[in-house]
Formats: structure tokens, sequence, C-alpha cells
């Protein structure tokens, strides 16, 4: 297959094959084959020109492949030192971080926020907002403190009531019972399945 019928796109699916549109136009060998003159220039000037760019396509891959070793070495260093692909990346967005931080945009930004603040918070409607919050914070404080001392006065009022008086002696009478016998010398409890030495 002649080059002239090659796609050249490299990032073509079908580069070196030709096209079906392509394969009933007549092709000129004589013509493909000739390298397109710029206007301009004379042959020697172009001569040097593709030599300059296969220089420049050598040193290319040249300085591609040292990085590459380069990249390799790194690896193998950081390792040895033990710092982890984790840390790197805590590194990198750290260092992108304040890289924004000490940007251009985000240093405007954050003034014209600055001002935007400044300006919100003396306006008439953020200061009636702001009070009347304050306000309703008041009084949503009071009334949880009111509620408070009214439920305070309520237990206080049903710990003096015959119901919890009654129910408090029998506790108080059970656990005189437990305590007692603990205090005679007695740690053996009843069993809670009434065959113990014991009776309850």
């Amino acid at each position: 297959m002649d080059s002239a019928g090659q796609d050249i796109n490299l990032n073509s699916p079908n580069k070196g094959l030709l096209s079906d549109s392509m394969t009933d136009v007549p092709v000129d060998t004589a013509v493909a084959t000739q390298s397109p003159v710029v206007e301009g220039l004379t042959e020697a000037e172009e001569e040097e020109l593709k030599a300059e760019l296969a220089k420049v396509e050598e040193e290319i891959v040249t300085l591609r492949q040292v990085l590459a070793a380069k990249e390799r070495h790194c690896g193998e260093l950081k390792r040895k030192l033990g710092l982890s692909a984790l840390e790197g990346l805590k590194q990198n967005l750290s260092k992108s971080w304040h890289d924004v931080q000490v940007s251009n945009a985000y240093v405007k930004t954050s003034e014209k926020l600055g001002e935007w603040n400044e300006k919100v918070t003396q306006s008439d409607l953020y200061k009636k907002t702001q009070e009347t919050l304050t306000q309703a914070g008041q009084k949503t404080s009071a009334a949880l403190s009111t509620m408070g001392s009214a439920i305070s006065r309520k237990l206080g009022d049903m710990r003096n009531s015959a119901t919890f008086r009654s129910f408090e002696d029998r506790v108080g009478t059970i656990k005189s019972k437990v305590v007692g016998d603990r205090e005679n010398g007695s740690d053996n409890l009843p069993s809670p399945t009434g065959s113990g030495d014991k009776p309850f």
C-alpha cells in the first residue's frame, strides 16, 4: 500500500487503512510521492527544516526516556524512605491548596466576599433580623427556664405525696434487708429460685 493512500492521523482508528470512499479516486503517484513545498522555501531550506524537525523529535524521545527513568528512581527512593503514595498525594494537595490561596483569583474573590459581608452586616435588614433572632432566643431560654422550674416543683410535690412516700419506704425496707444481711457477715444472698440455705 503506498503512503499516499494511508490515513496519517495518529489518533484515527483507521490509521494505515484506505478509507472506502477513497478507493475510486485515482491518485497521481508522481504528485503524491513529492513532498509539498511551502511557497517561499527553497529545497535547501526545506531539507534543513526537515533535519531540524527530525533532531527535535529525537530529543523529545530521549527526554521522555530520561523522565521515565527519573520517575522510577524517585519511586524507589520514596519506597526506601517509607513514603507512601498517600503521603505524596497529601503533599500535592497541600501544595495545590496553598497555590490556590495565593492565586490572584482567590485573593480577589476573598476581598470581594469580605466587602459583601461588610455591606450585608451593616444593612438595616441584617440588623433587624439579628435583633429579632436575639429576642427570640432570649424568650425561648426564658420559657425553657420557666418550664424547668415547673417540672422541678411538680417533682418536689410528687416526692412529698403519700404514694411516693409509701414507695420510698418499701424500697428502703428492701434495701435494709439486703444491706443488713451483708453487715451481719452474711454475703450469701437468697437464691432467686428459693432453694438456698436461708429462707427468703
